[in-house]
């Protein structure tokens, strides 16, 4: 497969306001990394030779930092709009690939109905009773605008749609289609659809029902304007930024969702690659998707055929205002975004490179506390590292929340998407079952048995013989089974040769009144989603309708049943709709919450899925998305309600809602408690004296804590430790390799503070440190969570704990009153620390 041009991220820039002004803020802050790095060479060189090689590394990193931010901003906005287009030209194709699927099964039926075979071989001359019955047809599969009768030689038997009346015609697919032993499937201009510019027909040739000689022709004729004016409908845009387009193998428009703006005919650019490559359509420049069909029950479609949607560059990244992030609790904030790494490595490394700015400032404050002379000049250095890397880290934290917005968003919009699809496809799917049960009830074969009376088993094996052919022909049912007014099974055929015949006996009493009751043979039922041994003793649904007698209409004479194989088909129509997305579970539920079908093993059928109560009673046809908790993980929920199609569940009298839902995992749910507060920790001017006793600040579970810097000599990253259990010192996790400096040991130990103040190990992350601390001739690593600054507090800020008699074993002796006393933070006793490991 050839590769995909790279992103021209300069093409995309004038369209991203917000990218922009990310970049400028980014190239400012470099300017000021550079300043600082000169002002430490010229003004302090010796005393910040320390610091110097970190700040060069730093700032270098920064350099190649700022175009990868920029890049990955970019190239994620893309992807997102190239993501929610391609899956909308996906879904084109397919959907109309499954319905016409549907027309193939039906015009390979229809041609062998023995009362129209008949008719077209001359048996019988009634076109009143033929019109009658294909408008019956009509009546059940509402799909079709005209269905016509042909003789072999093009001449017009009966149609019925009496408003365009022909006589015959000399359309090509008339020959085609008597050579051929199997459907014909015509899409353009043709003579017997006179009004429309573009017909789309399938015909079958109709045979004699004696002889077998080829008599006549049967033509099904969709309503394809109709049907694409739907799906458009369901599937489009609601700010109408992009078009969706069905396409010929020519790349010509076929159907326009919005035919003023794209219109029919015109050929249009396609990108079957999916590349972020724009295309010129009309002086306009476009992000484009394409997708062949991806066949359905091994049908591909009419030859070519192809789904697309356009949305211009200018208005592709427009309307995006969320606030996904805002409404959520802060530890799940602050969970979700601990997993930005995971679909963004270039984020990862500028959120380290903070922390790596953070270090260098702490170490450097570390390094200058208690000093005089021109160690000064090397602080005033630091506090403008300390500025400048506190708007370098606000600006880093605002582009990944911008950035994660922008993912979660895109994915509560997918997950809403893929969940109305599979709604759609379901109430599209079992709109046919409700056609084929009313359609097969009228099959003058089983009206007249029923009518009789009475049962043999040559009768029982003929009527056996019936439903086994419709089934050999209708596969997504497992059995087909008529019954009499007692609901007694009189003769039943099973997909499966080995399954046990249910010849004998009965259906159940409430479902026998249902069908006795029903007025029409345009009315049906259908049992409830639960188990039946017509299945095996597995849920399913039953679609019934009933047999009325051929002389009289109001008469019922017995029932037919068909048992819908639910699991595969509903299996197959979950996998079609998360297509190749993976991670993605998908489920479909009634408004109890009981599983109808699912995609996760934890979930089988019958099980219940636990969701609040407001989404399972979310109205018909609408769509909801958040996010949860599920399996103990971060995810997208989206969910959409079932609204019908066509008259089913709308006007036909049959209710029976099921919502989809899709589940998207992000990430392991992680416990956050307090870590959200870092960046709110801010030390007021009135707390930090000059002439005060300096301390190393630090967060341990989102507290702050402190040391006396005297006795601080740096901190590392706690990536570079090395795990070493040491029997059942659960305080002691490792060891550290130190830099030969200012006296440092080879290696010292490391120990976890936090399990030393609360008793719980802590969960080392990319902000972990480890700070040194020195006590006479004594040197150990202390694991934290981060590292916060180095401020001064007089004596006056600073009290006792009446716990912390000197020479105690207590690790908090004493506490520093920041922020006029509103904040107090935590002073570790040194000696006591020693003392404890």
């Amino acid at each position: 497969m050839p590769q995909k041009p790279p992103l021209q991220i300069d093409t995309f820039l004038p369209y991203m306001r917000d990218v922009i002004r990310c970049e400028q803020a980014l190239h400012e802050l470099n300017l000021m990394w550079r300043m600082i790095e000169s002002s430490a060479k010229m003004n302090c060189p010796e005393e910040a030779q320390a610091i110097l090689p970190t700040m060069a590394a730093t700032r270098q990193g920064f350099n190649r930092l700022e175009q990868e931010l920029v890049t990955s901003l970019v190239s994620e906005k893309v992807a997102t709009v190239l993501g929610e287009i391609g899956t909308k030209a996906q879904y084109v194709i397919d959907i109309v690939v499954r319905n016409l699927y549907e027309r193939t099964a039906d015009v390979g039926f229809l041609a062998t109905d023995n009362e129209l075979c008949a008719f077209v071989a001359g048996l019988n001359a009634d076109q009143a009773a033929a019109r009658l019955r294909l408008r019956a047809y009509r009546n059940k599969y509402t799909v079709y605008d005209e269905i016509l009768l042909l003789d072999a030689a093009g001449n017009v038997l009966v149609q019925i749609d009496e408003s365009t009346p022909l006589e015959g015609s000399t359309d090509p697919l008339i020959a085609e289609t008597l050579a051929s032993d199997t459907f014909v499937e015509t899409f353009r201009a043709s003579d017997l659809r006179p009004s429309k510019r573009q017909a789309l027909i399938y015909s079958r040739r109709m045979l004699h029902p004696q002889t077998g000689n080829v008599v006549g022709i049967l033509c099904l004729c969709f309503n394809f304007e109709q049907e694409m004016a739907g799906i458009f409908h369901s599937h489009r845009d609601p700010a109408a930024r992009s078009n969706m387009l069905l396409l010929d193998a020519e790349n010509r428009v076929i159907e326009s969702a919005d035919p003023l703006w794209i219109p029919l005919g015109a050929v249009v650019p396609v990108n079957r690659a999916r590349s972020s490559q724009l295309m010129m359509f009309s002086g306009r420049e476009y992000l484009v998707c394409t997708y062949r069909a991806e066949g359905y029950q091994g049908y591909m479609g009419p030859p070519g055929w192809q789904g697309q949607v356009m949305i211009p560059v200018d208005v592709a990244f427009t309307g995006r205002n969320s606030n996904t992030l805002a409404t959520l609790d802060a530890n799940t904030k602050d969970g979700l975004l601990s997993h930005a790494q995971s679909f963004s490595a270039p984020l990862y490394e500028i959120m380290t490179a903070a922390e790596t700015i953070r270090c260098v400032v702490w170490n450097g404050q570390v390094m200058s506390a208690g000093q005089q002379g021109d160690l000064t000049k090397l602080k005033s250095v630091l506090a403008q590292i300390s500025e400048t890397g506190a708007r370098s880290n606000a600006l880093f934290a605002r582009s990944i929340g911008d950035l994660y917005e922008t993912v979660l968003t895109t994915s509560l919009h997918n997950s809403e998407f893929v969940s109305h699809l599979l709604v759609d496809l379901l109430d599209r799917n079992l709109y046919e079952r409700s056609d084929d049960c009313r359609w097969w009830a009228l099959t003058p074969e089983l009206r007249t048995a029923f009518a009789e009376g009475a049962w043999d088993d040559a009768k029982a094996q003929k009527i056996g013989g019936i439903l086994r052919y419709i089934n050999s022909l209708y596969t997504v049912y497992t059995r087909l089974f008529v019954y009499d007014t007692a609901g007694r099974i009189v003769a039943d055929a099973a997909l499966n040769p080995a399954d046990a015949s249910a010849v004998g006996s009965r259906v159940d009493a409430q479902t026998l009144a249902n069908v006795l009751a029903l007025q029409t043979e345009q009315d049906y039922c259908v049992t409830p989603f639960a188990a039946t041994p017509l299945y095996g003793g597995a849920p399913t649904y039953v679609y019934h309708a009933a047999i009325r007698d051929p002389q009289n209409d109001s008469s019922v004479v017995g029932g037919i049943g068909i048992v819908f194989n639910s699991g595969p088909e509903f299996a197959a129509m979950l996998q079609g709709g998360l297509g190749n997305q993976p991670g993605l579970q998908a489920l479909f539920v009634d408004r109890q919450g009981h599983v109808i079908a699912s995609t996760d093993p934890k979930r089988p059928v019958g099980t219940l899925l636990e969701v609040a109560q407001d989404i399972l009673a979310l109205p018909n046809g609408q769509s909801a998305s958040c996010i949860v908790h599920h399996d103990g993980e971060y995810a997208i929920m989206g969910c959409t309600a079932s609204t019908g199609y066509r008259e089913f569940k709308v006007s036909d009298g049959y209710q029976d809602d099921v919502l989809a839902f899709v589940f998207e995992p992000l990430g392991e749910v992680r416990e956050r408690s307090g870590a959200s507060s870092r960046g709110e920790m801010v030390l007021q001017a009135e707390a930090v004296g000059a002439g005060g006793v300096e301390f190393a600040t630090f967060f341990i579970d989102g507290t702050l804590f402190a040391l006396p810097a005297e006795h601080v000599q740096e901190a590392v990253s706690a990536a570079a430790m090395t795990s070493v259990p040491v029997g059942n010192r659960r305080a002691c996790i490792g060891m550290l390799a130190l830099q030969p400096a200012r006296g440092n040991p080879a290696a010292v130990w490391v120990f976890d503070l936090g399990y030393l103040v609360r008793g719980q190990p802590t969960r080392i992350d990319k902000s972990s440190q480890v700070v040194i601390l020195r006590h006479g001739q004594q040197t150990m690593g202390l694991l934290v969570d981060g590292l916060h600054g180095v401020p001064e507090f007089r004596d006056s800020h600073i009290m006792h704990t009446p716990f912390g008699v000197e020479g105690s074993a207590a690790l908090v002796k004493r506490f520093i009153k920041a922020n006029g006393g509103d904040l107090l933070i935590q002073v570790i006793d040194v000696p006591a620390c020693f003392q404890q490991v």
